[in-house]
């Protein structure tokens, strides 16, 4: 099942997707879904974020060949840090290059679990049970604050605009084996599969839940795999007039334009 978010005047319309069609539902999937009779054309809206998070965790180095790539030790434990939930946008959105800081900006592909209801200290046999669906997310990292000028992450990964997150929640995925990869102007940039994941999505929501709650809407971004632009020889950043999607096998593919703020 695919689940989108989609706006239409001033309201905000949750809807499942079926080929080209949406029907909408009733109201947010968090308490199960309720159909609301009504459909649209997928052609007809624009779709938003598919969700309104109300924390963005991410992971870092989760990936063994990204570890490898960055020359960093394979982590004993998740490494946890936070994206502001202002940073995120849905498909079709820009990416704005900040005027403080828009030489360095990268890409990351990341496969997102969305958590579906409350999750904390729970099992890892129990921890898929709490998870909606999964998205497509672009972890976009200004590499100047977050390599140089910064002492910790939170301003290079939190831009607005920074998260690009869609372009629906796939609630059927086996998310420890998917193909995923990254594209930048239609050039394949990161290639991989999530079974190089070091920790797995039940270990991650059950490490997590064990040091904060996981709401419902809560994103996951489960870390990149290699072929980043700041450890490419030379380096590659994003320009404005870039364009980058992200494509996980089994969701689909998230598309966002780039621009230079103004």
């Amino acid at each position: 099942m695919k689940i989108v978010r989609y706006k239409r005047e001033s309201e905000i319309i949750w809807g499942v997707l079926t080929g080209e069609t949406i029907e909408t539902l009733a109201a947010a999937p968090f308490d199960g879904i309720g159909p609301g009779g009504a459909t649209v054309s997928l052609g007809e809206v624009e779709l938003l974020a598919p969700v309104e998070p109300p924390n963005v965790l991410a992971i870092g180095l989760n990936y063994r060949q990204h570890a490898a790539e960055s020359n960093m030790k394979i982590p004993e434990r998740p490494l946890l840090f936070i994206k502001a939930n202002t940073s995120v946008i849905g498909p079709g959105a820009s990416v704005v290059l900040p005027k403080i800081a828009p030489d360095e900006v990268d890409y990351e592909a990341e496969l997102c679990i969305v958590i579906g209801k409350e999750a904390k200290n729970v099992s890892e046999a129990k921890a898929l049970e709490h998870v909606l669906g999964y998205t497509c997310s672009n972890d976009v990292s200004a590499r100047d604050c977050q390599l140089r000028l910064d002492a910790q992450w939170a301003r290079a990964k939190s831009f607005d605009t920074f998260c690009p997150l869609g372009p629906w929640i796939e609630t059927d995925l086996n998310p420890d084996n998917v193909e995923i990869l990254s594209r930048v102007n239609g050039q394949v940039m990161q290639e991989s599969n999530t079974s190089d994941m070091i920790f797995g999505c039940a270990k991650l929501i059950s490490f997590l839940s064990r040091c904060l709650t996981l709401l419902p809407g809560t994103v996951i971004m489960t870390g990149t795999p290699e072929g980043i632009g700041f450890a490419r020889k030379p380096p590659v950043f994003l320009k404005p007039g870039d364009t980058v999607e992200i494509e996980i096998a089994g969701i689909g593919v998230l598309k966002n334009p780039v621009v230079l703020e103004t």
